[in-house]
């Protein structure tokens, strides 16, 4: 049996033995567990308006719109969700989430144990009284140095740990210590220690798991060992796809030093393993083009421009500052950018341009149609929520009717107000609409038919006289049947419904179709404001241009997450950099 002297990691006196047996570290990954700083993703509705409408029926449309009346600021609660923005705008879902004042209690948090963490070294018996004192149920090791991990601590306290244990193990310290030590040195950026464990571990395991080979590339890339984490990435190969992390940190590594070809092959093998990268790399290749005149590296630059384009990424606040100082800096080019936001119009409030439009083309729409219908009526799960006979009942009914202007997720609209009858919520909707001289088509289930203390016959038969109505069985699905209705009556047609369709856009296999879904359905999915019921409904509006990165050459313009702002998945931002060159 082998051993390791364990002076690698500085200050501690013992040695480690190799065991045999261990060619691979744990099964498990601490990295999600202590690199939530490194690799956390951070989540990012959008509440539309009627502005957009293609040619048909926009008279009426318009007329619904202009008689829409919007809360007054004195009317708002600090909480509520602006009228002013739309169903998918940056932060309304979390303001729609904190209107609702009746959460329920979901319980205290867990109690955890309260042990305060050492701030300074301790000795062998200082380490064993504060194991005796230790009330937790968890192995004392493995909870202190996760703790520890946690909150930041040093690594003088740290390496005290590790030799109290090798010293009671004859020289041993496991594998979760050892990574959670590495997780020490590499946010600390001791790069001599990363060193030395890096050393331990390649000597000791012939295989890490993946939360350990990316820890010592993360440390490498800062030392001028900074080769051996390509040779760490190669191990990784051999398994498994690297991470867009792994790929990341080389990539920061090359560019760190200088290996600018290196750094772009990189990023052309993270795309060919389709892979997203990580804003923080193609942030890193713009600080490194400062002042760079090369039309080569610039055109790159602009390809990652595109890449953000064609993929719906937005970068972060930082991101932008970056992009508008390498812009700014590039010699002879006269760029210059600002932060702006764009009008209701579409126009950029700082250059006046155009953003190009929401509305789809008509082969865009026809496009988006087909797989619509293939992929989310025909071919998707909707069975499970209703009947081939069903479906047909409801195509065939659909046909028979002129094409609708607007289609009404009934009991969806129904339930707006809690509090209020639904019946009655339902009826004052329609009702309002149908003034509008609309086609309606109201969505429906059966028992919606039967008298009840929320739901009135009377108040359904008026529904029934202002709109066509669907009535689906009670187990059915609303949404099969909403979106087909609303696709069958053409591109002017819009729907009413709180539902965000995410479970329909991950049914639509391809990346363009689904960034099309999410363009129609900004486009075309109106919210009614939440107020009081008997009140005058109004929605939310619906935005004129497209929130994509986009450019007509001599101008860019690029929407970007703010720093505090909380943006989710679903929603788009509401914050633009302009930038266009001098003439």
């Amino acid at each position: 049996m082998m051993t390791f002297c364990f002076t690698g990691i500085r200050s501690l006196p013992k040695f480690w033995k190799s065991n045999p047996y261990l060619s691979v570290g744990p099964g498990h990954s601490y990295f999600s567990l202590f690199l939530k700083d490194y690799c956390g993703i951070r989540n990012q509705q959008k509440w539309f308006s009627l502005k957009t409408v293609s040619p048909q029926n926009t008279k009426a449309v318009n007329l619904l719109i202009a008689k829409a009346r919007y809360l007054r600021k004195g009317d708002e609660g600090s909480n509520q969700v602006s009228s002013d923005s739309h169903l998918f705008a940056a932060g309304a879902a979390k303001k729609r989430s904190q209107m609702n004042t009746h959460r329920e209690d979901h319980g205290l948090p867990p109690v955890r144990n309260t042990m305060q963490l050492p701030t300074r070294p301790l000795n062998s018996e200082e380490w064993d009284k504060l194991k005796e004192d230790f009330k937790g149920k968890a192995n004392f090791e493995s909870w202190i140095i996760s703790q520890m991990a946690h909150c930041h601590s040093s690594i003088d306290v740290a390496k005290s740990l590790l030799a109290w244990v090798a010293a009671k193990n004859n020289g041993i310290v496991g594998y979760d210590l050892l990574v959670k030590y590495l997780y020490l040195c590499v946010f600390h950026k001791h790069i001599s220690e990363v060193i030395d464990v890096y050393e331990i571990m390649k000597a000791r395991y012939k295989r890490l798991e993946p939360g350990g080979y990316t820890l010592l590339i993360q440390g490498l890339i800062h030392s001028d060992r900074w080769k051996e984490a390509l040779l760490l990435l190669e191990d990784i190969k051999k398994v498994m796809i690297p991470s867009k992390k792994n790929y990341n940190d080389c990539i920061e590594g090359a560019l760190l030093h200088q290996d600018v070809n290196l750094a772009w092959n990189l990023y052309q093998e993270l795309l060919g393993h389709n892979l997203i990268p990580m804003l923080k790399t193609l942030k890193a290749f713009f600080d490194f083009g400062k002042n760079i005149k090369d039309d080569q590296y610039s055109n790159k630059l602009f390809d990652i421009l595109l890449y953000l384009r064609n993929n719906h990424l937005y970068p972060g606040e930082s991101f932008a500052h970056s992009i508008k100082t390498w812009f700014e800096s590039v010699p002879g080019e006269q760029w210059k950018g600002q932060f702006t936001t764009i009008q209701g119009s579409g126009q950029c409030s700082g250059c006046g341009k155009t953003i190009e439009s929401l509305h789809l083309s008509p082969e865009e729409y026809e496009f988006l149609k087909e797989k619509i219908m293939r992929d989310v009526i025909d071919g998707g799960d909707q069975y499970k929520k209703t009947t081939p006979q069903e479906l047909e009942r409801f195509q065939n009914f659909v046909k028979c009717c002129p094409p609708f202007d607007i289609v009404i997720d009934g009991l969806n609209v129904a339930k707006t107000f809690p509090k209020a009858r639904e019946s009655q919520v339902l009826l004052h909707v329609v009702s309002q609409l149908a003034k509008q001289n609309l086609q309606l088509l109201v969505l429906g289930r059966k028992h919606m038919l039967t008298q009840h203390s929320r739901w009135r016959k009377d108040e359904m038969k008026e529904v029934q006289k202002q709109a066509s109505c669907f009535f689906a069985d009670n187990i059915s699905a609303d949404d099969p049947f909403l979106l087909y209705a609303t696709l069958h009556s053409g591109n002017h047609c819009k729907f009413i419904t709180k539902d965000l369709m995410r479970d329909h856009k991950a049914c639509l296999h391809d990346a363009k179709t689904q960034r099309l879904f999410f363009k129609w359905q900004q486009g075309h999915q109106l919210a009614i404001i939440n107020r009081l019921p008997g009140s005058k409904i109004t929605f939310q509006h619906i935005p004129s241009y497209d929130t994509v990165v986009q450019t007509t050459g001599d101008s860019w313009h690029i929407p970007y997450d703010e720093d505090l702002l909380e943006r989710y998945s679903y929603e788009v931002p509401t914050k633009w950099l302009c930038l266009h060159r001098k003439t």
